[in-house]
C-alpha cells in the first residue's frame, strides 16, 4: 500500500538534498523487504527422516545375537518424532536390551520399567560386550567414548556423520533415524532377549544397591551453616517430590547442580514428561517449556526445576503465567550459589568468586507478578508445601516454591561447563 506524505506546513522548509536522499535510501530498502508481503507461500513439507540401510541392521542384529552383555543408550535425537514415541517404546520392549535413558527420552519407558537401568551406567558400559548409542554421540558424557570397553562391539545410529564417529568410530554405524534404525533392528533380532536374562539382573540389583546409598543420604541431616541456619538435605526434598508426583505429571529441568541431583532421584513418568536443557545445560529454558508444556497437555502438572542459578533467567515469566491463566509450579532449589561451578573452582582455584548467590526470596517475587509462593525452610514443610502447591495450581494460580538447601557433596567431582 501507498504511503500518503506528510503534507507541508505553513512557513516550513522544504528538506535538504542529503536528507531527502536519506529517505529514498530507507524506503526503497522497506519495500524491498516487504514488497512480497502479501503473497501466500505454501510450507515446504518436513523432510522424511532418513533409513537405516537393510545391510547394517543385519550386521547388528548378528551382532547382537553374539552378545552375552549387550547395553541401549537412548538419547533425544531418538525423540525427534513426538508422534512415534510409541513405536520405539515398542521396538525397545520387542528388543529387550538393557536400557539407559538420557536427555528427552526421559520417561520414554515409565517410571518403573524392567528393562530401565538409571544408576551405575560406567560400570555397566565397561562390562558391556556390545552396546548400542540411539542417538547418544560418544562425547563428554560417555567420556569421549572410553566409557565403552575396548573389547566391546559399538553399535552406534545418528542423523549427523560427524557425531556418528566422533571421538570413537562404531564398527557398525548407520546415519540414519536412531528410532526408526531401533524399530528396524527389533524387527530382525527379537526373541533373542531371554540369553540376557541374567545380565539385565545383574544390573537391576546394582540398581537397588545405589537406591538404597541415595535413601541412606538423603536421611542424614544436615549441618547447621556458618549462618547458623540449616537448610534442607536436597536429596530429601527430591525424594519426597518423587513420592508425590502425579503419573501424567511433566517435568521441566532448568538448573545445574540441583538438576544434576533431581535427575538420579526424580523419575520421567511418561514419554516427553522430562523436558530436557540440552546437551550443555542450558539455563533460561524453565519459563518457555513449561508455558508450552502446560499449552500442549493442559490436564497434566507442569513442574519447573529450578536451580538458584538459572531462576533468574526466567521467573518473569511468571507474569505470562498469570496473564494467561497458565497454573506451572516451579520448585527453586535455593542454595546461594552457583553450585555446579563453585564445586570445581574453589577445589582447583580456591576462591569462590563470582559463585556466592544470596538466598532471595524468589517466592515473593512470584507474588509480586501475581501468582502464589511459598518458603519451605523445614524438612516437615516438604510434603505440605507440595500439597499447597497442588490446590493453587488446579485452581488456576502459578506457584513457585523457594526450597532453603544446605549445601551437599552428592555431586562431588562432577563436571562443570
Amino acid at each position: 500500500y501507498g504511503v500518503l506524505p506528510k503534507p507541508p506546513q505553513p512557513g516550513e522548509r522544504k528538506p535538504a538534498i542529503g536528507k531527502r536522499l536519506e529517505r529514498w535510501y530507507l524506503s526503497r530498502h522497506l519495500d524491498r523487504c516487504f514488497d512480497r508481503a502479501e503473497e501466500h507461500c505454501e510450507p515446504a513439507p518436513l523432510p522424511a527422516p532418513p533409513a537405516p540401510r537393510a545391510g547394517g541392521v543385519r550386521r547388528a542384529a548378528r551382532a547382537l545375537a553374539r552378545a552375552d552383555r549387550p547395553l541401549l543408550l537412548v538419547g533425544s535425537q531418538a525423540m525427534l518424532h513426538a508422534l512415534s514415541a510409541a513405536e520405539l517404546q515398542r521396538a525397545i520392549e520387542q528388543l529387550g536390551l538393557p536400557v539407559y535413558l538420557s536427555g528427552m527420552a526421559r520417561g520414554l519407558l515409565g517410571a518403573a520399567h524392567p528393562l530401565l537401568k538409571r544408576h551405575k551406567r560406567r560400570e555397566a558400559l565397561r562390562e558391556a560386550d556390545c552396546v548400542v548409542l540411539a542417538g547418544v554421540p560418544s562425547d563428554f558424557r560417555l567420556d569421549y567414548g572410553r566409557h565403552v570397553g575396548r573389547k566391546a562391539t559399538l553399535i552406534a545410529a545418528n542423523r549427523s556423520a560427524d557425531d556418528l564417529e566422533k571421538n570413537r568410530r562404531p564398527q557398525i554405524g548407520a546415519e540414519a533415524d536412531p528410532a526408526l534404525f531401533l524399530a528396524e533392528l527389533a524387527e530382525v533380532g527379537a526373541g533373542l532377549h531371554a540369553r540376557w536374562r541374567e545380565w539385565g539382573e545383574q544390573l537391576a540389583v546394582r540398581d537397588a544397591e545405589r537406591e538404597q546409598e541415595i535413601a541412606a543420604q538423603a536421611a542424614v541431616e544436615p549441618a547447621p551453616a556458618e549462618s547458623g541456619v540449616t537448610g534442607l538435605n536436597p536429596l530429601h526434598l527430591l525424594r519426597g517430590l518423587d513420592e508425590f508426583l502425579d503419573d501424567d505429571a511433566v517435568l521441566v529441568a532448568d538448573g545445574g547442580d540441583f538438576v544434576g541431583t533431581a535427575s538420579y532421584i526424580v523419575r520421567a513418568r511418561s514419554p516427553f514428561g522430562w523436558l530436557d536443557p540440552g546437551v550443555f545445560g542450558t539455563l533460561g529454558v524453565g519459563g518457555g517449556f513449561a508455558l508450552g508444556a502446560k499449552v500442549a497437555r493442559p490436564e497434566s502438572e507442569v513442574w519447573i526445576l529450578y536451580g538458584d542459578g538459572s531462576v533468574a533467567y526466567s521467573l518473569m515469566e511468571f507474569d505470562t503465567f498469570v496473564r494467561h491463566g497458565v497454573p506451572v509450579i516451579a520448585l527453586v532449589g535455593n542454595d546461594a550459589s552457583w553450585a555446579q561451578i563453585a564445586r570445581d573452582q574453589i577445589a582447583v582455584l580456591g576462591d569462590d568468586v563470582g559463585t556466592v548467590l544470596a538466598s532471595t526470596d524468589y517466592h515473593f517475587a512470584a507474588e509480586a507478578l501475581g501468582g502464589k509462593g511459598l518458603s519451605i525452610d523445614h524438612p516437615d514443610e516438604i510434603v505440605p508445601a507440595f500439597a499447597q502447591a497442588r490446590v493453587w495450581a488446579r485452581a488456576g494460580h502459578p506457584v513457585l516454591l523457594n526450597a532453603r538447601l544446605a549445601r551437599s557433596e552428592f555431586r562431588k567431582g562432577s563436571i562443570s561447563l
